[in-house]
């Protein structure tokens, strides 16, 4: 859409967010114009292409299919500016000028390859490129909806490849993610996720690391890195070939079988995708495809993301839309992925992308710096996503804390289920980096835990990768540091791994019972992983030495490591089996400065913190909100925890009623350091 029409107003209706919260009735009008683009967004998909899903098929009409009215194989690039295309590769000796696309009046260049005369040359496996012939002069590209890719480790040049597999058996497949109440989410990575120093595959993945994560509790898989990257080291960040499963780790069927037994384990998979920018690379690719800065792209400096050194979607286009829309449908119906973690959602819905901005005032979501086409874009991703597959799950990696974002479209939200609570994880490490134990606030602590607006169902995370890459630490390693290095083993006794041990434990446990509706975890880290991420660079000579997991620390059981392991699948099956993460608001019942603790209630179940590193409080009294008799059913103290067992929790606790402040009362031995969760397993005669 032109800015002109993008900065209009209309005569608004009131949008179901303004209905639901009345701070937003100042911008009324703004939140109904969202609305408007992108319904006009949508009417004219449908005009011009009957609907959005027939619109995101892009991947069968565009890039090589086969055509089974003309028998033969069809190629197709969109490539406007762009003043030759030719087709070459192992089908015809990789000569350069022997087969030309022909273009149309849209920009697109096509050429038909009969079965007949090419059955044997053009094949399953076969290599390919298109040369471009443009303004900028002669390129050999990959096409842009190619559905695979290799690597020559002798040049590290990428090539395409026909892939025409047999139809993969999706027969038995038939999970369902709405079967997943709350979802417990594992952030991984497949290359690092082994313990050899190496590139770990899809396939070693499904063997070795999904009945980890199943036994663990966890179900839900986050995959980083999905989509082919030319450079390892970005973390999957830098995009290249968006329709192409990184052939580091295995071949397009790998994945799916990674999926299909994910999908066995009752594991729902979610891809972490990258929409937001791709990489500047020309070879590899979409950057200057068809010689112009601006086919896929904002032109200039716009098309320019100033932190990533990467370039940037023009979200307005229709073929750009096309492209990423076709994308998504392609992920969720040819792989079976269950939805979407977003990747720099602030980064697509404002010009500034989010840096430096104090956000907060109704004028910074919805007036200033705002990029219009990239939140219809938005809407319209997450529209389609539930089109297909209505359970599928759609987070967004959004830090400004935009109204409406989990909201539905129809609403005047964006349309994500879950946002990511990324002011948790930040929290937590400026607090152990900046303050000792005795100046922590617990009223901040809860306020940051619990800072979410009121029915943005929110993803709480203590850490996830961008805590513990390199520059950083995970928790377990600012906790614990060069002392993980010789005082973990069982018998030996140490003050710095004791504090760490069990702040690690309540930290986790702390954000899983108030941060929000979902948990997440990276890869490693429920059992407190040392050190930091760090790929092979040239400034590490080239070493995968903090790109592996270490599973055999915690597999040991002469090492400390397995008590966190074991608090985690603790407190992960306390919190499934008591709905925590589908409980309403936290209620406060004890706010203890003096002695650094917290009571609250959530779900039916009491949770006390002590963060104190020496008041322990025999005796201690706090309300409950119901007489009883109360158990603990998880106490971060506990001997298989690597605690203490200062705390007998064989026994129950009665309440007892305080006429004087006329509440139901508990008492219990208030150790230092622990966290405890209580239950109600009786009521008293009153």
């Amino acid at each position: 859409m032109s800015p002109k029409k993008q900065n209009q107003t209309s005569k608004p209706g009131i949008m179901g967010i303004v209905k639901n919260d009345p701070w937003l009735e100042p911008v009324a009008v703004e939140v109904y114009d969202r609305w408007l683009r992108y319904s006009d967004a949508l009417r004219e998909i449908e005009h011009d292409f009957g609907n959005l899903e027939q619109f995101a098929d892009a991947y069968h009409y565009f890039g090589i299919n086969f055509d089974t009215t003309r028998n033969g194989w069809t190629y197709r690039e969109w490539a406007p500016k762009a003043l030759d295309l030719f087709l070459t590769g192992d089908f015809n000796g990789w000569k350069r000028d022997t087969h030309r696309l022909t273009m149309n009046d849209f920009g697109i260049w096509e050429i038909f390859l009969s079965r007949e005369d090419y059955h044997n040359t053009f094949v399953h496996g076969s290599k390919i490129k298109v040369l471009v012939h443009s303004p900028d002069g002669w390129r050999e590209r990959i096409p842009a909806y190619i559905r695979y890719v290799v690597q020559d480790m002798k040049t590290l040049d990428f090539t395409g490849v026909v892939w025409l597999p047999d139809e993969f058996n999706w027969e038995d497949d038939h999970f369902d993610a709405s079967s997943i109440e709350s979802p417990f989410i594992y952030e991984c990575h497949t290359g690092m996720a082994q313990e050899f120093p190496g590139i770990g595959t899809y396939r070693q993945f499904a063997e070795n690391i999904l009945p980890r994560i199943k036994i663990a509790g966890y179900n839900v898989i986050q995959i980083m890195a999905i989509a082919e990257h030319p450079y390892y080291g970005s973390f999957g960040y830098h995009v290249s070939n968006f329709f192409v499963p990184s052939s580091r780790f295995g071949t397009p069927e790998e994945l799916k079988e990674l999926i299909k037994k994910a999908h066995s384990m009752g594991i729902a998979v979610v891809m972490d995708i990258v929409h937001s920018h791709t990489v500047k690379n020309i070879n590899e690719g979409l950057n200057r495809f068809d010689g112009s800065d601006n086919q896929y792209f904002h032109p200039g400096e716009r098309g320019e993301h100033p932190m990533w050194d990467s370039r940037l979607f023009d979200y307005g286009k229709t073929e750009v839309k096309r492209f990423l829309l076709s994308n998504l449908k392609y992920w969720l119906k040819e792989f079976h992925f269950d939805g979407f973690r977003f990747d720099g959602v602030a980064s697509m819905i404002y010009f500034h992308h989010g840096y430096d901005i104090p956000f907060g005032s109704l004028a910074k979501y919805f007036r200033q710096g705002i990029e219009y086409d990239g939140i219809t874009y938005l809407m319209l991703a997450n529209h389609l996503i539930h089109a297909v597959n209505p359970h599928a799950l759609s987070i967004a990696e959004e830090v400004s804390g935009m109204p409406g974002l989990t909201s539905s479209v129809d609403d005047g939200g964006l349309g994500f289920d879950y946002r990511l609570g990324m002011g948790i994880p930040d929290y937590w490490i400026r607090l152990l980096k900046e303050k000792p134990d005795e100046e922590w606030n617990i009223h901040e602590m809860w306020q940051t835990v619990t800072d979410r607006n009121f029915g943005v169902k929110t993803v709480a995370y203590a850490e996830s990768h961008d805590q513990a890459m390199v520059g950083d630490k995970t928790l377990a390693f600012w906790l614990m540091d060069k002392e993980m290095y010789f005082h973990m083993q069982i018998n030996d006794n140490n003050p710095i791994i004791d504090r760490g041990i069990a702040l690690h434990k309540m930290l986790r446990l702390f954000t899983i019972s108030l941060g929000g509706n979902a948990y997440m975890n990276f890869i490693g880290n429920e059992f407190g992983h040392p050190e930091w991420i760090d790929f092979p660079r040239e400034g590490n000579n080239w070493s995968y030495q903090h790109a592996r997991r270490q599973w055999s620390l915690a597999d040991d059981i002469k090492l400390k490591y397995h008590y966190l392991a074991a608090f985690d699948h603790e407190m992960l099956l306390i919190a499934g089996k008591y709905k925590i993460m589908n409980a309403g608001f936290p209620r406060q019942l004890n706010m203890d400065e003096v002695n650094k603790t917290i009571v609250f209630e959530r779900g039916g179940l009491i949770f006390l913190f002590n963060f104190h590193p020496n008041h322990s409080i025999p005796g201690y009294e706090f309300m409950v909100p119901q007489p009883g008799d109360y158990r603990i059913i998880l106490s971060t103290d506990h001997a298989s925890f690597g605690g203490h067992e200062r705390v007998d929790d064989l026994i129950s606790y009665p309440t007892y009623y305080d006429k004087e402040t006329k509440s139901w009362r508990l008492r219990i031995y208030n150790t230092c350091r622990t966290a405890m969760v209580m239950k109600n397993v009786g009521n008293d005669i009153m």
